[in-house]
């Protein structure tokens, strides 16, 4: 009988997806968006509020309230994932406030009397991402097909660290929230080193940070990059005008010399999957144009305060944080 696959991770769907199983992926979660051909699958998780049209200041207060009153920013359908009757469950417990944490996959699990194997894909840094691969391909059989494409995603890597290799070493400050600000942890601090720069804020395989807008003004970054957890670019865009006083304070010769960016941070820096790779590349792009391709214009765009006059309108992507608070991948709480 073909295995039946559940996904309550939007990078475990794309690593399901890029191992070509797809067919075996019953339900998603109500986070996934890549890649098209899987988004018709039944979604079986849903936020505790609704993020449309929410703020960034907003959206972080709705995560802390619902951390506050449930214990949990996600509600698991139950009876749904029984009737899918699933022999894998893919789940995480890097972050509870981006992705379905995997002690309520488990509860449901054992409420509902299921049989399905759990696995819990919990990375921190690109290695773990790329043995995450490799784990979903020994779960379901798939072992071949998941050594191809970390051998790929290895390929590209190198591909990067080799036309970096020497080059000046940019200081990049990254901001993956705003409201309040946030400096990126997990995989994002490795991948600006590996794209030939430096990070000022931010640890490599350590939980994001909440920071102060006061905190940042002595770093005086070379690059300003902008991915909001959960937010497209031109979501990022939108809220990176509605804060652009501030970013200008901390990032004014940044911003002034063209090295201000934002990113799609959903799809390329805030998951755990294989795009992560893509955004590496994006990195490079950007820090070093005239020795790595610069990014496609919908993956990454110059950001200048300029056309930050907007108005107070709300972002034209509907944030999820990956339905988060101001964190990224505060992947296990601030």
């Amino acid at each position: 009988m073909t295995q039946r696959i559940a996904s309550l991770l939007a990078s475990a769907t794309e690593i399901v997806c890029a191992l070509g199983l797809e067919e075996r992926l019953v339900a998603i979660s109500h986070e996934c968006d890549y890649p098209p051909q899987v988004l018709g699958r039944p979604r079986i998780s849903r936020p505790r509020f609704d993020p449309a049209g929410l703020g960034s200041g907003a959206v972080d207060a709705a995560v802390r309230q619902a951390l506050l009153e449930h214990g949990s920013v996600y509600a698991i359908d139950g009876d749904a994932l029984a009737g899918l009757d699933p022999d894998l469950i893919l789940s995480q417990a890097v972050c509870e406030v981006c992705a379905v944490p995997t002690p309520g996959v488990r509860q449901v699990v054992a409420e509902r009397g299921l049989r399905a194997r759990i696995l819990s894909l919990d990375a921190h840094t690109l290695e773990e991402i790329l043995d995450s691969i490799i784990m979903v391909g020994e779960a379901a059989g798939a072992e071949r097909a998941a050594a191809a494409l970390v051998q790929a995603l290895e390929s590209r890597l190198a591909r990067i660290e080799a036309a970096v290799r020497g080059l000046e070493r940019l200081r990049v400050l990254a901001l993956e929230w705003l409201d309040p600000p946030f400096a990126p942890g997990h995989w994002v601090p490795q991948m600006i080193e590996s794209a030939g720069g430096t990070s000022l804020a931010g640890e490599r395989a350590a939980r994001s940070r909440e920071l102060s807008w006061d905190g940042l003004h002595d770093l005086d970054p070379d690059v300003l990059v902008v991915m909001p957890c959960g937010y497209g670019l031109d979501a990022a865009a939108h809220d990176a005008d509605l804060h652009a006083e501030r970013l200008m304070e901390v990032a004014h010769r940044a911003v002034q010399s063209g090295g201000a960016f934002v990113v799609d941070g959903s799809a390329y820096f805030n998951r755990s999957g294989p795009r992560v790779v893509a955004g590496v590349e994006i990195l490079a792009g950007l820090l070093h144009p005239d020795y790595f391709p610069p990014p496609p214009a919908d993956q990454a765009r110059a950001w200048r305060p300029a056309a930050a006059v907007r108005g107070a309108g709300q972002p034209g992507d509907s944030p999820s944080r990956h339905s988060r608070s101001g964190a990224q991948h505060r992947e296990a709480g601030p």
